[in-house]
């Protein structure tokens, strides 16, 4: 796709001002850094506060009178018992058991609210209207996500919106910020505390402004937003996870409420369930860990990872440095034998063998406001 083709967010232009080094990026011309650079824009974020562009992400509401027992059907989670004004991570699931993307959703009190990933958007639409037949599904098209992250975001969010200063981790709410209609979740893909907030439009621009305003907050881009997930032990669609991946291998049994599992009141239900359930039961032939890299060389995507012997035993699904640890960090799969932390492994780097411990994540201790 050329830059022509791409998408562009409501902040296009004002990255173009901040000079912004634009990709493309799951069909949108994206920033991956500003002049700050990857390594301040991370330190920054850890330290105060970073801004995101996360418009490119798909917004969707769904209206039903039964919306969350429906929505239960395409997914290993408790949506039912969802509180209102809370929000909560989910897998879209196939009848192999993988999973075809992860998403946030949201209890809005008369409806859903979805955010999916941007690559996934449309399939995961067409998804949704094929198989909730009895509600109501729409892509909001009209609408920008920000993400606000870092220790200094919530004293920025209550002088800009005070009602969300008694908000914790995955809280949800609507708020009106000078007369406008905006949503915003305490979470987030960087381990540190923070807000996602879907604004309209075209109002976007003036209320990244009025954020950017503020003595703490800085512009981030895409390269910043990956190493900071990366240090979170938080997964990238696509890369960490896949439609031949299942939950269990992919270590997010969390996310999965006793309540839908082979011994709950809502059991099963939902797409590969019996593929899951029998992991659940007999383990899985492989795990995702985090690793820790000896020595200063990144280990990055696609490495094969080896026993001691030469056999394969896995393989580097992100990698990169990690600024806050100033060493090199990863995550990948290996076979469950090699999955207990502190084994020793070797990563295959341009036919370099460089040494990789399995280790514990997320590797940065998350910081999520939980009151």
């Amino acid at each position: 796709m050329n830059e022509e083709q791409l998408l562009k967010t409501p902040l296009h232009d004002l990255h173009l001002e901040l000079g912004g080094k634009m990709v493309g990026f799951a069909g949108y011309h994206m920033p991956v850094q500003f002049p700050l650079g990857i390594m301040g824009e991370h330190k920054h974020t850890r330290s105060k506060a970073g801004l995101f562009d996360v418009s490119h992400m798909g917004q969707v509401t769904i209206h039903g009178a039964n919306a969350a027992l429906d929505f239960e059907s395409l997914v290993p989670v408790d949506i039912f018992d969802l509180k209102p004004l809370t929000q909560r991570y989910a897998l879209f699931t196939n009848d192999q058991g993988g999973i075809d993307d992860d998403l946030m959703v949201s209890n809005a009190g008369d409806h859903l609210f979805v955010v999916v990933n941007a690559a996934c958007k449309d399939r995961d639409l067409e998804h949704m209207r094929s198989n909730l037949s009895d509600c109501n599904v729409k892509m909001l098209e009209d609408r920008a996500l920000l993400a606000l992250q870092g220790p200094a975001a919530a004293s920025v969010m209550a002088r800009i919106a005070p009602e969300t200063s008694d908000m914790v981790f995955m809280d949800w709410r609507p708020l009106d910020i000078n007369g406008i209609r905006c949503f915003a979740g305490r979470a987030g893909y960087t381990g540190e505390d923070g807000f996602e907030i879907s604004i309209p439009a075209d109002a976007a621009d003036d209320f990244a402004r009025k954020l950017l305003a503020e003595d703490e907050v800085e512009m981030i881009g895409l390269g910043a937003r990956d190493s900071l997930r990366l240090e979170a032990g938080l997964c990238l669609y696509g890369h960490d996870l896949d439609s031949t991946t299942t939950p269990v291998e992919a270590n997010l049994l969390w996310s999965m409420q006793k309540v839908r599992r082979a011994d709950g009141e809502r059991a099963g239900g939902f797409p590969g369930a019996e593929v899951i359930f029998n992991q659940l039961a007999n383990g899985a032939s492989r795990k995702r860990v985090g690793f820790d890299v000896v020595g200063r060389a990144p280990v990055r995507e696609g490495a094969e990872l080896q026993d001691g012997k030469g056999n394969k035993v896995g393989q580097i699904t992100s990698g990169g440095f990690g600024p806050t640890l100033e060493a090199p960090v990863a995550m990948g799969y290996v076979s469950n034998e090699y999955s207990t932390i502190g084994t020793g492994l070797v990563a295959l780097v341009r036919n370099r063998e460089i040494k990789v411990n399995v280790a514990k994540m997320p590797m940065v201790e998350q910081r999520y406001h939980r009151g």
